[in-house]
């Protein structure tokens, strides 16, 4: 029976479209808990050794740079970002997909802006190619509830996994004692948890 948990051995994270005017287009959850989330994830890569990579779209238009706290969280996987001219499915761009074969993982976790263009396509399509994918979806949003919603259930239908950061974050830990555990714990309580209990 196959493995359902991942870890951060066998899995790779996947930050998509991150930028400065594309997070605009998500209405429907606070864009603060979007850089919140976004962050931990980004952190959790880069301080787990777990393969990161990152991508924009179109960076010379509306959608801008990628958020300012992934530059800073991870220079080295932003300066490696694979930037696309414009394909939606970021799946479909090459060297994107280049760079997640490079990695030799075939457990993705996607997470990125919006839900409902810039995620659910490439999600879909690494399931197709015999990925197994889980989204992050409180990591993005959509411009709508609606729109975000029948994305998930698109995605969902296609085989992807759908997560929250908290719950992906406990899975990567899976021991809060462990080495790896007490490093997620960290991150989760700083980046996420502390703003909810003060």
């Amino acid at each position: 029976m196959k493995k359902k948990r991942f870890s951060t051995n066998d899995s790779a994270m996947l930050l998509i479209d991150h930028q400065v005017g594309t997070i605009k287009l998500a209405r429907n959850i606070n864009h603060e808990e979007i850089i919140r989330n976004t962050r931990a994830l980004a952190r959790t890569a880069i301080e787990t050794d777990m393969s990161l990579i990152l991508t924009s779209s179109q960076e010379d238009h509306f959608q801008g740079l990628l958020i300012t706290d992934i530059q800073e969280i991870a220079p080295t996987a932003y300066a490696n970002r694979i930037r696309r001219p414009g394909v939606v499915d970021a799946w479909l761009y090459q060297p994107f997909k280049e760079a997640i074969e490079k990695t030799g993982k075939k457990r993705l976790i996607m997470a990125g802006l919006t839900n409902d263009v810039c995620i659910v396509y490439p999600a879909m399509s690494a399931v197709e190619d015999g990925y197994e994918v889980q989204v992050v979806v409180d990591a993005g949003g959509s411009p709508t509830t609606l729109a975000d919603e029948t994305a998930l259930r698109r995605m969902e239908n296609a085989g992807v996994v759908l997560t929250s950061t908290n719950q992906l974050m406990a899975e990567l830990a899976m021991d809060w004692a462990s080495e790896t555990g007490s490093k997620i714990q960290d991150i989760m309580y700083n980046e996420i948890l502390k703003q909810l209990i003060e």
